[in-house]
């Protein structure tokens, strides 16, 4: 090195600061809802006695504060502060850095107000509304943009194995993203999925679960690589094993998402696809967990004393845990248990809590002394935040587990004289009362020693002096001449451009060998030809439905059991779906299914059982919905979907949208006479009118099963 020019630079530990307080300030917010959440799920006053706080819609508000709001800010603070140190040099634009702190701000923001309002597209993990959409893949370029600019300045020739998780993070979201996006938009606040039904669940779930996978999962095993390391002070155990992990797991785990659609009326080869690869996963994603684990070979007393080691072992290990719970999901066989249950609840939980929560707390612990330049202010409350929060984990899911195996058991039970031993919903959600206490009671350790942390984190820093720029210095980076023998993925490592472009190709194949095929071949949906379009007053009502977040206690896909037929009638078909824009076919069974609920009951019977569920169901935990009676609903804009429906190949006749609307009255004063017989006054323009409307139709189109209900 003598001889050798040293340039020196500076590093912006001033976003990292940014993004380390919204990863705090979101993340109490996120947590607090999720409290909130589950303190509904037993005490429907909890909802508040309005519909912007009902659990529908503020349940997608806890998922994105938590997934984009908590975990994106500690994505973005982990990255800003290890992506320079890594490669010599100062993030490529500091303007870039700031519309990402500000833009994702905003889109958060934009979150809080939209959900509560009901401005959604119920599709999970990306229920915003088409604008929203545009500014996040905007200011998601433009994240990917800086990163790639710094590389191609870098002063470090070889990309270092957390970088290498940082590309195919932003490479795989921003192509999810963009695909599951797809809509045509009636306004500005609605749009309609460009896919319909069996397709729409496809695509959605082929982002869902790689949503997990790639925005969840491989930049914190990217910050696992660089943080783990530097806190134990101790190398990556292994190298060959960090490029083993690496590309088996992004070229797997694209595939794996249609194993959330088991049983469903996806076609059978693409589950049986989704199982193969699911299963298939355990192994890159053990070999993740071995690297960090073994990585702490010898530094097991300091992991005694350090609570930053304490929360990363146990992160690592909640990641191997969900990382094993996922393929034994996927098998048919434990699926069949397991669907629709809490077990899906408890799973996703071990993942968020402990494997994203638990290491953002560590990354938190471990940047805020080093760039206060000071001590942690106390050891002792970060070993009572990790406790805390570690039975706060064990609060939540293991009575989780159990709720899971009594729906289940129940669900499926069956008499000595062959009818369903619990042919009542409600009997099941009674009985796991106690279990959704307990799961509360988890929720508010887990935010408690949260609270204790931003207590400690605080202290530090006043204890403190902020360095809001780090020097450090480096050798420009020389042309490289190759002189042969050289291992090959150190070649790749030096190729920046030509990595992202390899682990692009790697995580398209998956989703274009499962997705195309289901959009081209005909054959994959059969149609049915009684299926018909909704009408006017039902898709007002089946918009209505989607806006209180109805599909996140109710599913409509009834599965081919017994216990599933004869609780609900006959089991769903793909056909059935070809006019749903998006699919509602639900994740997890709070309250029963409905695809079958169509001419179950009299009008009168649904509009009771929304203004006051318990005067029809006692017992029942699901919250009244009073304004429906009351709400005026605008049919404004329905001309404009009729016109989007028929853009999208909805076959309305030409010029409907402009009778539509005589239809919908028709229609409307109809159920409103019906309810007059039971003694029942409303507005042939409320919302309760078109609920009803939507709820009469739903699985109507097909001959019901005579099965008993």
């Amino acid at each position: 090195m003598s001889g050798t020019t040293l340039e020196r630079f500076n590093y912006d530990n001033k976003i990292v600061k940014y993004f380390g307080a919204a990863t705090i300030i979101w993340g109490l917010a996120g947590m607090l809802i999720g409290v909130l959440a589950a303190l509904q799920l037993f005490l429907p006053e909890a909802n508040l006695g309005n519909p912007y706080t009902t659990f529908g819609r503020i349940r997608p508000l806890h998922t994105n504060a938590v997934i984009f709001a908590f975990v994106g800010n500690a994505i973005f603070a982990g990255i800003y502060y290890s992506m320079p140190r890594l490669l010599k040099a100062p993030m490529w634009n500091k303007t870039l850095s700031w519309i990402n702190f500000w833009g994702w701000q905003a889109i958060i923001l934009s979150a809080v107000i939209t959900l509560p309002l009901g401005l959604t597209t119920s599709k999970e993990y990306a229920e915003l509304e088409w604008p929203i959409d545009i500014a996040i893949a905007l200011v998601w370029v433009a994240f990917g943009a800086n990163m790639i600019g710094t590389l191609i300045k870098r002063r470090e020739r070889h990309m270092y194995v957390a970088i290498w998780f940082y590309l195919a993070s932003f490479v795989t979201v921003a192509v999810l993203h963009i695909f599951n996006s797809l809509a045509l938009p009636v306004s500005f606040f609605k749009s309609y999925s460009a896919y319909a039904g069996v397709q729409d669940a496809l695509v959605q779930w082929w982002y869902g679960h790689n949503a997990v996978a790639f925005f969840l999962t491989t930049p914190f095993l990217g910050l696992m690589y660089y943080y783990l390391p530097k806190a134990a002070n101790r190398p990556v155990f292994s190298y060959k094993l960090s490029i083993v992990h690496f590309w088996s797991l992004i070229f797997i785990y694209i595939w794996a998402g249609p194993h959330h659609l088991l049983y469903t009326a996806l076609p059978e080869w693409a589950q049986v696809l989704g199982v193969a690869f699911s299963v298939m996963l355990i192994a890159p994603s053990w070999g993740g967990m071995v690297n960090g684990l073994l990585t702490l070979r010898g530094a097991w007393d300091k992991v005694r004393v350090d609570p930053v080691l304490k929360f990363m072992v146990v992160a690592v290990t909640a990641y191997g845990m969900a990382t094993f719970e996922g393929p034994m999901l996927s098998l048919k066989n434990v699926n069949a248990i397991a669907h629709y249950t809490d077990w899906i609840v408890a799973h996703v939980h071990i993942g968020g809590l402990g494997w994203n929560g638990f290491l953002t707390f560590s990354i938190l612990y471990w940047l805020w002394p080093r760039m206060w330049r000071t001590n942690l202010y106390s050891v002792k409350l970060a070993n009572t935040h990790f406790w805390m929060g570690t039975l706060g984990i064990l609060f939540y899911a293991l009575p989780m587990y159990v709720a899971a195996l009594t729906q289940s058991l129940m669900w499926k039970e069956f008499s000595e004289a062959g009818r369903l031993a619990y042919p009542n919903f409600l009997e099941t959600v009674i009985q796991i009362v106690p279990m959704y206490m307990l799961r509360a009671l988890g929720g508010v350790l887990y935010l408690s020693g949260a609270i204790l942390m931003v207590y400690n984190l605080v202290k530090t820093a006043k204890q403190g002096s902020f360095q809001e720029e780090e020097a450090d210095e480096a050798p420009a980076l020389e042309k490289h001449v190759s002189e042969g023998g050289e291992f090959w993925h150190r070649a790749w490592e030096r190729k920046p451009v030509m990595f992202t472009l390899l682990a692009t190709v790697a995580i398209l194949i998956g989703g274009v060998v499962e997705i195309v095929p289901t959009m081209l071949v005909k054959s994959n949906i059969p149609t049915i030809s009684s299926v018909q379009p909704y009408s006017p007053l039902e898709l007002q009502g089946r918009d209505l439905y989607i806006s209180h977040g109805c599909v996140g206690c109710h599913s409509q896909m009834i599965r081919p059991f017994r216990s599933e037929t004869e609780r609900y009638g006959e089991y769903s078909k793909a056909g059935e779906y070809v006019y749903d824009r998006p699919f509602l076919w639900g994740s997890k069974r709070t309250g029963p299914d409905l695809h079958r609920i169509g001419g179950k009951y009299p009008d009168s019977w649904h509009y009771h059982h929304m203004v006051d569920p318990r005067s029809m169901s006692p017992g029942s935990l699901m919250p009244p919905y009073p304004w429906l009676a009351t709400n005026t609903m605008s049919h404004n804009d329905l001309p404009a979907k009729i016109r989007t429906m028929q853009k999208l190949g909805v076959p309305y006749p030409e010029g409907y949208d402009e009778v539509a609307l005589q239809d919908l009255q028709a229609q409307a004063a109809q159920i409103v006479a019906n309810l007059k017989e039971a003694g029942v006054e409303t507005s042939p323009d409320s919302e309760m009118v078109a609920l009803i409307a939507y709820l009469q139709r739903l699985g109507t189109d097909i001959k019901k099963s005579t099965a008993s209900k």
